[in-house]
């Protein structure tokens, strides 16, 4: 993982130290909530509904044992004894005192951490797929080049103040784990005929209030030129993206109304002053990201006693197979394998974990998994490098600290945002629904008669929750004061993403599990061997599920 240099700790710390400064003059009466509002923003920190809230980035999703316990410390310390993942690789700390925030910040650089531009109208958080560096269809690590994107966007000069969040995703594999297609930019590393590396570029995609799949405008952009590339497409947003309207002001807005193509000529005809400019990477560059990201000090297969391998023994119980079978994925290398923490058991709040937990996590990779481990989209932890003799372990050591419930991809593996209980923006609770759906689908036989299926939960049109590309989406809506949920069918965030669309009218809070239950009551009804939820709701459309929902009301 990348290491900061000297240059990278004096940026930080001058930074933590303008932000103190920053922080006195608001509360000395110095500053007003408008001149402070832009510089807070662009150091992670919201006022949210009770409290301020703290977002901290987690760059492609990297944690080190060390920044986890950090991290615990920062949350006993500074908190509440208790943090929040997000969908988009960031931790969030929702009960820190805005006097104390210079004092987290400077906490968190001592491990080479930050919460610089994890919100405000700039470029966020640099976002990949869990699994970059082990997976088996990955046409390369796309970790080096989130590495050299996170570098040219900090605090880009030209880039500080866009007409909006522009949020950016990469991903290496031929299946997109890293939602690119949802992202205002979208990178998939491929090569060409030649055997050269290069980016197929998409661009429009995001959720929110308008929905959109991004668009291909770049079928193949050599690797050297990717910052230049990406100079031009964010100098065409920056210079005609809209600033009268913030509903309107994302680049997909703009992308929609020249249409893909013409938004294409444009990024050519900027690109020509920049293609070969000071911005083009030299192969000296590439090497130097690369060489952060060497794989681990892997065993050598002949190293494994295949008598050793407690992950197959009959005698174990099953209770642990089940996990083995729905929270361990394959590795590239024989032998090790990459595990999911699952942060969903029933009681509690998607994505949240304590500060005992977050040194679990950490001792974990330190025993299991190189010391490090990844934060997924949906809310969980990975080990990424996890040796097969040693699963049976890992299951009782994570089983003690509530991270073994065998639920990945299951519907209980939700994704939830915070919602009306933490966040000002919120139509809607969204903790109290899912709690519900966890614990009224808490069986586990019936979770695997269904099979995989996503349900993805927010509490207002900004999708925090990513409601659109859920199988099942979940949206709080607010009506005359009252909570009501609307529900959508048919999205999905990964290869050959989609979209949800609306079932109908909205329904109370207490009214969601019941309809959620005839949904997949339906699925089953109309399922055909092999059909996993999605596959059946695309076959049979939205008809028999309106039909089962809103009949006898009607």
């Amino acid at each position: 993982m990348y290491i900061y240099d000297h240059y990278d700790k004096t940026l930080l710390e001058e930074r933590v130290a303008q932000f103190r400064r920053q922080t006195e003059s608001y509360l000395a009466g110095h500053l007003s909530d408008d001149e402070f509002l832009p510089l807070r923003l662009q150091n992670g920190l919201y006022i949210q509904r009770l409290a301020p809230m703290l977002r901290i980035n987690i760059p492609y999703g990297m944690l080190s044992s060390a920044q986890l316990r950090k991290l615990a410390h920062i949350t006993r310390t500074y908190d509440k004894g208790y943090a929040h993942f997000t969908t988009r690789q960031n931790i969030q700390l929702n009960w820190p005192q805005l006097e104390e925030v210079p004092d987290i910040l400077a906490e968190l650089a001592e491990v080479e951490m930050h919460a610089i531009q994890s919100s405000g109208s700039c470029i966020r958080n640099i976002t990949s797929d869990e699994f970059a560096g082990m997976s088996s269809d990955e046409t390369e690590d796309p970790r080096p080049w989130c590495e050299i994107v996170r570098q040219w966007s900090t605090l880009h000069p030209e880039f500080a103040f866009l007409p909006r969040k522009f949020k950016i995703a990469i991903t290496g594999s031929e299946t997109d784990r890293a939602a690119t297609q949802v992202h205002d930019i979208g990178l998939q590393i491929i090569k060409n005929d030649a055997g050269e590396t290069g980016f197929r570029v998409l661009v429009g995609g995001g959720l929110g209030r308008t929905p959109v799949i991004g668009t291909v405008i770049k079928e193949f952009l050599p690797a050297i030129h990717l910052l230049t590339y990406l100079d031009a497409i964010l100098r065409v947003y920056n210079r005609y993206g809209r600033r009268d309207n913030k509903y309107k002001a994302r680049i997909k807005i703009l992308v929609k109304a020249w249409t893909p193509e013409v938004f294409a000529k444009k990024v050519d005809a900027e690109w020509l002053h920049a293609k070969d400019g000071p911005a083009t990477l030299t192969l000296e560059e590439i090497a130097r990201a690369k060489s952060f990201f060497t794989a681990p000090d892997y065993l050598s297969q002949e190293s494994f006693n295949p008598n050793s391998d407690n992950s197959i023994s009959s005698e174990l119980p099953v209770p642990f197979m089940r996990w083995r079978d729905r929270n361990v994925r394959p590795h590239k290398i024989p032998g090790y394998c990459g595990v999911f923490l699952s942060l969903k058991p029933t009681g509690v709040a998607p994505g949240d974990v304590t500060e005992r937990q977050l040194e679990a996590i950490a001792n974990l990779a330190d025993r299991f998994s190189f010391g490090e481990v990844r934060v997924t989209h949906q809310q969980n932890v990975v080990l990424a490098d996890v040796k097969t003799s040693d699963l049976a372990d890992l299951w009782r050591e994570a089983k003690d600290m509530g991270f073994a419930t065998p639920n990945i991809g299951t519907l209980t593996d939700m994704i939830c945002c915070p919602g009306g209980d933490f966040c000002s923006l919120a139509n809607a609770k969204s903790i109290p629904v899912a709690e519900a759906l966890q614990r009224r689908f808490d069986d586990m036989d019936y979770l695997y008669d269904i099979g995989d299926v996503s349900l993805n939960i927010s509490g207002c049109m900004n999708a925090c929750g990513h409601h659109h590309v859920g199988n099942i989406g979940v949206l709080g809506v607010d009506k005359k004061g009252q909570e009501f949920y609307q529900i959508q069918l048919g999205g999905s965030a990964g290869t050959n993403a989609t979209l949800g669309n609306v079932l109908g009218p909205s329904f109370f809070a207490n009214e969601v599990s019941d309809v959620i239950e005839k949904i997949l009551q339906t699925y089953v009804d109309h399922r055909i061997d092999g059909e996993q939820f999605i596959d059946t709701q695309r076959r049979i459309g939205m008809a028999p599920f309106k039909e089962c929902i809103y009949a006898k009301a009607a």
